[in-house]
C-alpha cells in the first residue's frame, strides 16, 4: 500500500522534542509499503528543521530524502492548476500549495492514505477519487 506523506509528520519524527516526534518516527520506520513525498513538502520541512532543529538536521534531513526510503513526486503543469482548484475551493482554510499537493499527488496515484498531522484540513478537503481520505498516524 502507498501512504502519501505531509511535511508535519517529517517534522514530528526529525524532532525528537515533538509531542508526536515517537508516533511519526515509528511509522517512517515500520511503515512496509511505498511513502510518496510531494515535491513542494521537500523544501518546506527542510526550511522548517533548519529553522527549528539546525543546519546539521537539515542535512541528516535531506540525506534521509536521497536514500530512497521516500520517493518524491514531481509536480506537472496539470498538478499546479489542480492545487490552484483546491487552493481556490478551500480558501477558507487557507490550503496552500503543500497541502493542495498532498492531495493532488493522492490523487494521481489513487492513493487513499496520508500520513499527516494536519486533521483539520484534510477532514475537510474531498479528493476527486475518494468520499474523504485516510488519515495516520
Amino acid at each position: 500500500m502507498t501512504v502519501v506523506v505531509d511535511t508535519g509528520v517529517l517534522l514530528a519524527a526529525a524532532d525528537a522534542d515533538d509531542a508526536d516526534h515517537e508516533r511519526c518516527a515509528m511509522l517512517l520506520r515500520q511503515y512496509r509499503g511505498e511513502l510518496r513525498v510531494p515535491a513542494p513538502v521537500v523544501p518546506e520541512c527542510s526550511w522548517q528543521i533548519e529553522q527549528n532543529l539546525g543546519p546539521v538536521s537539515e542535512a541528516r534531513f535531506l540525506r534521509l530524502i536521497s536514500s530512497g526510503q521516500f520517493k518524491v513526486i514531481d509536480l506537472a503543469a496539470a498538478d499546479y492548476e489542480r492545487c490552484a482548484e483546491l487552493i481556490e475551493a478551500y480558501a477558507d482554510l487557507s490550503l496552500g500549495l503543500v497541502d493542495a499537493s498532498v492531495v493532488t499527488v493522492a490523487e494521481n496515484l489513487n492513493v487513499v492514505t496520508v500520513a499527516t498531522l494536519n486533521r483539520r484540513d484534510f477532514t475537510v478537503v474531498r479528493p476527486r477519487h475518494v468520499e474523504g481520505l485516510e488519515l495516520i498516524p
